[in-house]
């Protein structure tokens, strides 16, 4: 998998991410996935694929006081970002594969929209419940399919026409899970209980369509693939082919649904 399928982005887009994408698309799952994951006082949590960070931060309320909240990602730009918002955390870089945690260290594990994204998601979900305790709660959201995310359905179309289908890649990863059957096919035969498929509506809000096709982007993985003239074209096609997704005020929304698995680790041994 290259950079744009595993989610990789450089400082200046992990920047860009943080102020926009957040308030736009991810600020609104941390407490779901919290929830679902039973996170509570005095607990120890593990974030994986924390990204700059806003689902750990959100974390650090509901296990104050004496909880640990630790983020890991492998994307150094993320986590630099990451730093700058808290010292609250202990902010850790490492691969979902090989997480650099002893078995049942935490009492709950969470990753919020970055299973798509692993090299080996099999191995990255066996990692996250070995470093469970038992009985400890997962909880992983993914996005839903993109054709029950029509904004993105558009965009990703948008570009493959202007752009080619290597580009529209950058958009269409992230939603490469949303067929609940292969994404329960995952975690099979791991040691968990109680394995729940929540499907959840979200919504994506933009200040405007340049605002949401600057933030898509210059704060994701196309920042260093569409140039500034080639970014000039997506504005004014995107002009265009995103007005109906426009309230009256100019504002963006649209549907943005996102599946959230939930599980409990069990006391059996791992299937060979």
């Amino acid at each position: 998998m290259d950079a744009i399928q595993q989610g990789q982005v450089q400082q200046s887009a992990a920047e860009i991410y943080e102020q926009f994408f957040l308030p736009a698309l991810f600020a609104q799952w941390g407490g779901p996935v919290l929830q679902a994951a039973q996170v509570g006082s005095g607990q120890r949590v593990l974030d994986v694929a924390c990204g700059t960070g806003i689902l750990a931060r959100t974390a650090v309320s509901h296990v104050q006081p004496n909880g640990r909240v630790v983020g890991l990602d492998i994307n150094d730009g993320m986590l630099s970002v990451a730093q700058k918002k808290t010292s609250e955390v202990e902010w850790r870089h490492g691969r979902a594969e090989a997480l650099p945690f002893d078995d049942d260290s935490f009492t709950a594990v969470v990753s919020q929209f970055g299973l798509m994204f692993f090299a080996d998601r099999r191995q990255a979900l066996a990692e996250m419940v070995r470093v469970l305790k038992s009985d400890g709660r997962l909880a992983v959201a993914v996005w839903d399919s993109l054709e029950n995310t029509p904004g993105y359905a558009v965009v990703v179309a948008l570009l493959a026409r202007l752009f080619g289908a290597e580009v529209a890649e950058g958009l269409r990863s992230p939603y490469v899970l949303g067929d609940t059957a292969e994404l329960e096919a995952l975690f099979t035969g791991l040691p968990l209980a109680d394995l729940q498929i929540e499907t959840q509506l979200g919504y994506a809000r933009f200040p405007s369509i340049a605002d949401w096709m600057f933030t898509d982007i210059r704060g994701w993985t196309l920042a260093d693939v569409i140039d500034d003239e080639q970014f000039e074209l997506l504005l004014q096609e995107a002009e265009v082919a995103l007005r109906p997704f426009c309230q009256p005020d100019g504002t963006v929304q649209f549907n943005a649904p996102a599946h959230i698995v939930t599980a409990q680790k069990s006391a059996k041994s791992f299937l060979e």
